[in-house]
């Protein structure tokens, strides 16, 4: 496992690096989040200068997000990644969701939220690792009961790659983290 000095953007081309290798290693595909599409970017650059077919899904985060009716990802860069042959998904997000919804409400901590920061202690991007492979696989984007390469981030890029068989998120429990490849310290 590679340890980061610090979380964040800075580490995002070794931690695609280490995603890429470990995903043509397996022979799986790579599961990626990307809120603005930089690092899909970032990603499909180096599978091409590798001549890689690894194949690739793009978790994006839900509409309203940031801002009701809006969706950060650009629709012109979907297009275009969807034209490459990568899937990418929209979906809402598996470990908060309609929780979210309940414990901004009544300012509390449901179980799903509880497990999300479980995750995050052993770093925003695992728990985000985590739940993008639960989406992709609830959109049916990768096959159900297959290891895939998740990466995720904290608060921009990617910092955080792991090796996991996810399971749907009714059945969450299931999921099997194999691996942490790299994640902050």
């Amino acid at each position: 496992m590679i340890l980061f000095e610090k979380p964040g953007r800075g580490n995002t081309e070794k931690t695609l690096q280490i995603a890429v290798d470990k995903a043509e290693s397996l022979d799986a595909a790579i599961v990626i989040a990307s809120n603005s599409g930089s690092t899909a970017k970032d990603l499909i650059r180096i599978l091409k200068d590798r001549g890689s077919v690894v194949p690739v899904v793009v978790v994006t985060s839900v509409y309203g997000m940031k801002q009701p009716g809006r969706n950060e990802f650009p629709e012109a860069l979907r297009g275009e990644l969807e034209a490459e042959g990568v899937k990418v998904v929209t979906a809402a997000h598996a470990l908060s969701g309609a929780e979210r919804s309940f414990s901004n409400r009544f300012h509390g901590q449901g179980p799903i939220e509880i497990m999300a920061h479980t995750l995050r202690m052993f770093s925003q991007g695992v728990k985000v690792g985590v739940e993008c492979a639960t989406m992709a696989l609830d959109a049916g984007a990768v096959p159900y009961g297959k290891p895939v390469i998740s990466v995720g981030g904290s608060g921009g890029g990617a910092d955080s790659a792991i090796v996991l068989t996810p399971a749907y998120t009714h059945t969450i429990l299931d999921t099997r983290i194999h691996e942490i490849l790299c994640k902050p310290y």
